[in-house]
């Protein structure tokens, strides 16, 4: 987990240099083409018979959702300071907590709803509307947390029916396929250094993603989603080194807020299904 959050924040980091040279789009797609290509080995390794589906129509429109959240989070990245708009990317589980009761039923007692107004008073306090004035590229990140809770809500649904691999596997197939279209409105021919820098985004992406799995894999999600917050430290500290970004302290006390409302959802699930053991 602290592997991903470091794979995560140098990512993000990377999307802000390269965005002075080449648009947010392209950036996604040399980041969803490169990304594809270094987890193809995985793919191979699993066996190709695993991405056979039924639900080919909810995995495009997974990798349509995930596109759009993925332009929207890169152009905030472009304009935006890297420790608001990690700090903002936090709100993605309480969205999702919040669709998961209009779209899977699932059952809400007080503490839920607890977690989600504190939550929601946590992007508040970092969005302070009324007080600043709103900035498109913090808009753009919540916008984006908004898009990826309903990520999450798909891939809920189609880990009933498919294999882990397959919604990868997928997931990177459409994230290509539709975020190639995009890339070529804006199209900038990237300069040798560039592709190199896009190449680098793309691997640091495979290995966020993979690491990221792999601990949810290998232990309960509330033994390591604590460590999660680590990506707003790296986030703080490679704004402030290369772009010289400094966060005032409500942004990070709305980070907190945000978080400890996300992981009171978590430590409360866990508890309620150990009960129900």
């Amino acid at each position: 987990m602290c592997l991903s959050t470091v794979a995560f924040a140098i990512m993000h980091a990377s999307v802000r240099y390269v965005s002075a040279d080449l648009p947010p789009f392209q950036i996604a797609f040399f980041r969803n083409l490169f990304g594809l290509a270094f987890l193809v080995p995985f793919l191979v390794g699993a066996g190709f018979t695993q991405m056979r589906t039924r639900r080919l129509r909810l995995h495009a429109f997974r990798g349509l959702i995930n596109v759009c959240a993925m332009l929207m989070f890169f152009t905030s990245l472009s304009i935006t300071p890297l420790a608001t708009v990690t700090a903002l990317s936090f709100t993605a589980p309480i969205f999702a907590t919040v669709l998961s009761f209009f779209f899977l039923g699932e059952r809400f007692r007080l503490y839920r709803w607890m977690a989600i107004v504190v939550g929601f008073l946590g992007m508040l306090i970092i969005l302070r509307p009324g007080y600043i004035a709103l900035e498109p590229g913090a808009l753009l990140a919540a916008g984006a947390a908004v898009l990826w809770a309903i990520a999450m809500i798909v891939i809920k649904i189609l880990s009933r029916t498919e294999s882990s691999v397959a919604i990868v596997a997928w997931m990177g197939i459409f994230l290509c396929a539709f975020s190639i279209g995009p890339a070529l409105w804006v199209w900038q021919t990237p300069s040798l250094g560039n592709l190199l820098w896009l190449s680098f985004i793309g691997l640091c992406g495979s290995i966020a993603q993979v690491a990221l799995s792999q601990s949810l894999k290998e232990t309960d999600p509330t033994a390591v989603l604590p460590f999660d917050f680590l990506k707003l430290i790296w986030a703080t500290l490679l704004g402030a080194w290369f772009f010289g970004e400094l966060p005032d302290v409500l942004t990070f006390v709305g980070a907190v807020v945000i978080f400890a409302a996300g992981l009171l959802i978590a430590f409360r699930e866990r508890r309620q299904r150990q009960m129900a053991q």
